[in-house]
C-alpha cells in the first residue's frame, strides 16, 4: 500500500506525502486501487513518512527490480542499448541557512562583517544586498559552506539557471522501450565522469537480478552505451567494462593529443571515436536525446520530483 500511494503520487504529479494522502482519501478509484474497504480510512501522511523510515533502501531498490521483471516479462527490457544522463533537483534547503565549514559563520554575519570592514556602518538589508552584488571574488564553493538543514545537499545551478541546494539524479535508460534501468541520486557537486560508473554498476546489478535463467545473457554480455560529452574522459574510457561498445561524445580539443606514454587511454579514445562515425552511433544518440530526456520529463516535471521536500541523501532516493 506504501508503495502504491507513492505510484500515485508519480501519475497525479503530487510532490508532498501529505497531498498524495489528501488525492487518496478524495478518490473512490484509488481507495480501491489502494485495497481499502469503503469503511477503512486512508494512511495519514505521518504514516508514509514512519513507513520510510523503517524500510530500509535495500526494499526500495527490490521493488524497483520487481517492476523491472514485470518489463522482462512483457519483453519490454533488452539491456543491449543503454543511454545515460543526469540532471539536478531542488533539495529541501535555502541558500540562507548555509554556514561555513570552518568557523560556522553564516552568509549574513559574512557579509556585515566584509560590509562594516568597507566602511559601510550598521548596514540595511539593502544595502548588503547591493554591496554583495557589486563585490569581487564572490563565491559559494561546496569546500566552503555547507547546509545546516541538509548535510547531503550541495550548492549547484539548476536547470532554470538559479544557483540553489540541490541533488543530482542519474539515469540509465533502456533506449529500445525507454524503460529506466537505473535512477541514482548523487551529491550535486559531483561531475558526471564521476558517477557515471557507480550508476552504471548499479544498472548492470538490477539487469542480472531480472535474469529468468542463469543461461540468459546478462552484465557480461556486450552492450552499447550512448552519452553526451559531459561523460568524456580518458580514466572513464579506460576504465568502462569490457563488454561495453561506449558511444561517448567527444567535445572538441585545442591542440593535438599528447598521450604520454598512455596506451589504454589512446585505444579507448580512438576506439570510442571510430565508434562514433557509424550509422548505428547516430542512431543511438537520437534514441538517447529523445528516451533519457522524457524519463526525466516524466519523474521531475510531471512527476512532481523537481523539488523535494525531504531531507537526506537515503530519503530523496527512497521516494524517488
Amino acid at each position: 500500500r506504501y508503495f502504491r500511494m507513492l505510484l500515485t503520487g508519480y501519475f497525479e504529479g503530487i510532490d508532498s506525502e501529505r497531498g498524495i494522502c489528501w488525492r487518496c482519501n478524495d478518490s473512490l478509484s484509488l481507495r480501491e486501487f489502494l485495497g481499502l474497504a469503503p469503511g477503512e480510512s486512508v494512511p495519514d501522511h505521518s504514516s508514509l513518512c514512519r513507513i520510510r523510515q523503517r524500510l530500509p533502501l535495500e526494499v526500495h531498490h527490490e521493488m524497483f527490480v520487481f517492476v523491472l521483471r514485470l518489463l522482462k516479462k512483457a519483453s519490454l527490457l533488452k539491456g543491449k542499448h543503454l543511454g545515460i544522463d543526469a540532471s539536478t533537483m531542488e533539495a529541501n534547503a535555502a541558500m540562507k541557512s548555509i554556514v561555513r565549514r570552518d568557523s560556522g559563520e553564516s552568509y549574513q554575519e559574512m557579509l556585515e562583517r566584509l560590509a562594516e570592514a568597507s566602511g559601510i556602518k550598521t548596514p540595511t538589508r539593502a544595502e548588503l544586498i547591493a554591496f554583495d552584488r557589486k563585490r569581487k571574488g564572490k563565491k559559494t564553493s561546496n569546500k566552503d559552506w555547507q547546509s545546516t538543514t541538509d548535510e547531503d545537499a550541495r550548492i549547484a545551478k539548476l536547470k532554470d539557471g538559479r544557483a540553489h541546494m540541490a541533488y543530482k539524479p542519474e539515469h540509465v535508460v533502456d533506449l529500445e522501450s525507454g524503460a529506466i534501468v537505473s535512477a541514482v541520486i548523487h551529491p550535486a557537486d559531483q561531475g558526471d565522469t564521476t558517477t557515471i560508473l557507480p550508476t552504471l554498476d548499479d544498472a548492470q546489478a538490477k539487469l542480472d537480478a531480472v535474469k529468468d535463467k542463469e543461461d540468459e545473457p546478462g552484465i557480461d554480455a556486450p552492450f552499447d552505451l550512448g552519452a553526451d560529452k559531459g561523460y568524456h574522459s580518458r580514466e572513464v574510457l579506460k576504465d568502462l567494462p569490457a563488454s561495453c561498445r561506449s558511444r561517448i561524445s567527444e567535445p572538441k580539443h585545442k591542440g593535438q593529443l599528447r598521450w604520454r606514454g598512455d596506451i589504454e587511454a589512446r585505444d579507448a579514445v580512438y576506439g570510442n571515436r571510430a565508434r562514433l562515425t557509424s550509422c548505428k552511433a547516430k542512431a543511438l544518440m537520437r534514441a538517447r536525446g529523445e528516451r533519457v530526456e522524457r524519463g526525466f520529463a516524466h519523474c521531475l516535471d510531471r512527476g512532481g520530483m523537481r523539488r523535494t521536500f525531504l531531507r537526506g541523501m537515503e530519503n530523496v532516493e527512497k521516494r524517488y
